[in-house]
């Protein structure tokens, strides 16, 4: 049963391949959520003015207590679990010492006495954020623009899946002007899918939006191990944007985790979606080096082949995890 389902997943992949490599997949805790940043989550509640208890609340892998120190602003002073800022509140730079380590991201939630929430989002690129003692949010937009550029950047590149997405349809539309409409159709996909769920107009849960992107890089990869004139190869832009269509709802739900500040919301957004795409260019140049170098090499079309067979593996492995989420 195991294996005619292995093999419908992966359509033209070699059998054993996909056992051998999914054996020690099977090792790798954290597989089904690949394409997720990986985040340990703060919060800060206000007991009484310019009082704060402070503690950690969530985390994917080790404590967090054990890799990450944060460093209050300079007005604030710690005893064990309770911060005491004085009359100017929680005001002034707080930093996260090794973030971006074992946690690419750290989620700070401050509950002000008020009753009002503020999250702020701590990563390697923006290890610091600028608190005001109060709720509002008083970043500018140049400091909001350049946050969530660098999250966008560090989310596509800590993704495993979406990476091997996009090496799959390199390798399956080559390095030619068809390229660029391929591209095109993903970001301009992935765009509209990630803006309407980010506003909250379109909605799904996370495990299927998970296994789709898996299912996609196993049929990408299958197409790309064979030369048969398919829908995939003839029309690679189309296939591009229909799976764009389902990626942007996996960046959708890491911006969800990361949380959008209230003022420049748009702003936010907006370049949060050119990390991503600084993101997939850098991947694609870095693509098309190892290609020009290794071109002229005879064992570069079976390197590729050996490449592909592994992407589909990894892919097959993680559609069937996600599939069981779904129904667990």
């Amino acid at each position: 049963m195991m294996q005619r389902l292995c093999k419908l997943l992966l359509g033209g992949l070699a059998l054993p391949a996909l056992l051998a490599l999914s054996a020690l997949l099977a090792l790798l805790p954290g597989a089904a959520q690949a394409h997720e940043m990986s985040m340990a989550e703060m919060q800060l509640r206000e007991m009484a003015r310019g009082e704060f208890f402070w503690q950690w609340t969530a985390s994917e892998k080790r404590a967090p207590a054990d890799v990450l120190q944060p460093v209050w602003p300079e007005a604030c002073q710690v005893e064990s679990n309770v911060l005491h800022c004085g009359a100017a509140g929680l005001s002034g730079r707080m930093a996260m010492d090794g973030v971006g380590q074992a946690y690419s991201a750290v989620m700070v939630k401050v509950f002000w006495l008020d009753g009002q929430t503020r999250v702020y989002t701590l990563t390697a690129g923006q290890p610091s954020v600028q608190l005001f003692g109060s709720a509002d949010d008083q970043r500018g937009m140049g400091e909001i623009a350049r946050a969530y550029t660098l999250l966008g950047v560090e989310h596509i590149l800590a993704g495993i899946d979406h990476l091997l997405f996009v090496i799959a349809m390199l390798m399956l539309v080559g390095f030619n002007r068809r390229l660029i409409w391929t591209i095109s159709a993903f970001t301009l996909a992935h765009s509209l899918t990630l803006a309407s769920s980010a506003v909250g107009w379109l909605v799904l849960r996370p495990p299927p939006v998970e296994a789709a992107i898996a299912l996609s890089i196993v049929l990408v990869a299958a197409e790309a191990l064979h030369s048969r004139q398919t829908i995939a190869r003839r029309w690679p832009a189309l296939v591009a944007f229909l799976f764009g269509l389902v990626h942007g709802l996996g960046f959708a739900g890491a911006l969800k985790e990361i949380g959008l500040p209230d003022q420049h919301l748009l702003i936010a957004l907006l370049t949060f979606n050119l990390g991503v795409e600084i993101g997939q260019l850098m991947t694609v140049a870095a693509a098309y080096v190892l290609w020009r170098l290794t071109a002229r090499w005879a064992w570069a079309a079976k390197a590729r082949t050996v490449l592909l067979y592994m992407i589909g593996a990894m892919a097959a492995y993680w559609s069937l995890l996600r599939i069981t989420t779904i129904f667990a």
